[in-house]
């Protein structure tokens, strides 16, 4: 590998192809969006990659220095650059190998098809009904968004609940709650998984109430019920089997809990959902294969950064229980993503060197001159 000859740091701004709402815990999250780039040269190679936290001046530590130097003996990025690039390294490292980065991470457990295909859900259905008084009138609202999904290629969804916690009086919302998620399990289908995600605006008997209301709908997993507190899962978890509805209970998303994985490990948790951008890609290989040796279920979380939603599908070559690409429909300035499809509840992930997702050089140039930095020269 050779040496840094130049890194270059801009924002590309998009959209969603529909407002998003409310959720349990805050407000309308709106139609814009923005991902932090990161093109860096090596050997006359270039890579782009998602990157926080990167600034000028720590960039500028690293030109001349060697690529190999970023890596510990297992071929893993050294925890001080994961943020800020390991995805254009890993972008770079598949360009140069003419490799996807799914074949380069994977593991012997994987069986890659060309395309590869990953399970994969729609995450956009949020409060786009506290408009609506009548709940039938909100129902059918949220029925259309979900068809508009199933017509792009969606048969599984992510639906948020929590109305009552916040903006909702608490049984209404809870109400409201329960009938769009029955709406929305008819438009997905028998076959279709249906999860739910509260950001926390349930408790434990709330909780309880809610999934026995459901008991007839492919309730697939649970997620964000409550505040992570392992004594409250492990009641829900004994409530479930005792019931004998077989629901997973999936947490990790916000601001996890220090010890979930270990609560997991023991049993009161089945899906982790730590970010795909933070704590990243690098960390998420080191995590599913812990997560893996235990048969626990991986499904990183990837909301609001659409560069996340493309990179998850690599990922899933690396870690053998890993469940789904968290999908929302954006479009960013400059990024293309066409060589990416979604059919029939999975995502289609080119085989294209890197990570498959083209950038407009000269797009991406202008914005760095304008708007951004770089530091280094080809």
């Amino acid at each position: 590998m050779g040496k840094w000859k130049k890194i270059e740091f801009a924002s590309l701004k998009g959209e969603r192809a529909r407002s998003a709402g409310a959720n349990g815990r805050i407000g309308v999250h709106g139609k814009s969006c923005r991902v932090d780039i990161a093109r860096i040269t090596i050997d006359g190679q270039t890579g782009y990659g998602s990157s926080i936290h990167m600034t000028p001046e720590w960039a500028e530590d690293l030109v001349g220095r060697r690529l190999l130097d970023l890596f510990d003996e297992r071929g893993r990025l050294l925890e001080p650059y994961r943020l800020q690039l390991e995805y254009p390294v890993l972008d770079w490292l598949g360009r140069r190998q003419g490799k996807p980065v799914y074949e380069l991470v994977a593991g012997a457990h994987a069986e890659i098809g060309v395309p590869l295909t990953v399970p994969c859900y729609d995450t956009s259905l949020y409060f786009d009904d506290l408009h609506l008084q009548d709940e039938s009138a909100a129902v059918a609202l949220m029925q259309e968004e979900a068809r508009q999904g199933y017509a792009n290629g969606h048969r599984h969804f992510k639906i948020k609940v929590g109305r009552g916690g916040r903006h909702m009086p608490l049984w209404e919302g809870t109400k409201r709650d329960i009938a769009i998620v029955r709406g929305i399990a008819e438009v997905a289908g028998p076959a279709g998984k249906i999860m739910i995600d509260a950001n926390n605006a349930y408790n434990l008997n709330l909780t309880k109430e809610v999934l026995a209301a459901l008991t007839d709908v492919n309730l697939y997993w649970l997620e964000e019920a409550f505040h992570e507190d392992e004594a409250l899962y492990e009641d829900l978890k004994a409530w479930l089997r005792e019931r004998g509805q077989h629901v997973l209970i999936a947490d990790g998303e916000g601001l996890a809990a220090p010890h979930l994985v270990e609560w997991a490990i023991r049993g009161r948790v089945d899906v982790l959902q730590y970010d795909i951008i933070w704590p990243g890609f690098t960390h998420w290989l080191e995590l599913g294969e812990k997560l893996d040796a235990h048969g626990l279920r991986s499904a990183p979380h990837c909301y609001g950064n659409a560069y996340g939603i493309y990179a998850s599908g690599h990922l899933s070559t690396a870690v053998r229980n890993f469940e789904f690409v968290e999908c929302d429909d954006i479009v960013i300035e400059g990024m293309d993503v066409s060589g990416y499809r979604v059919d029939d509840g999975a995502i289609h992930v080119p085989a294209a060197p890197g990570f498959g997702i083209g950038f407009d050089d000269e797009r991406v140039s202008s914005l760095v001159k304008h708007a951004g930095w770089s530091r280094g020269s080809r």
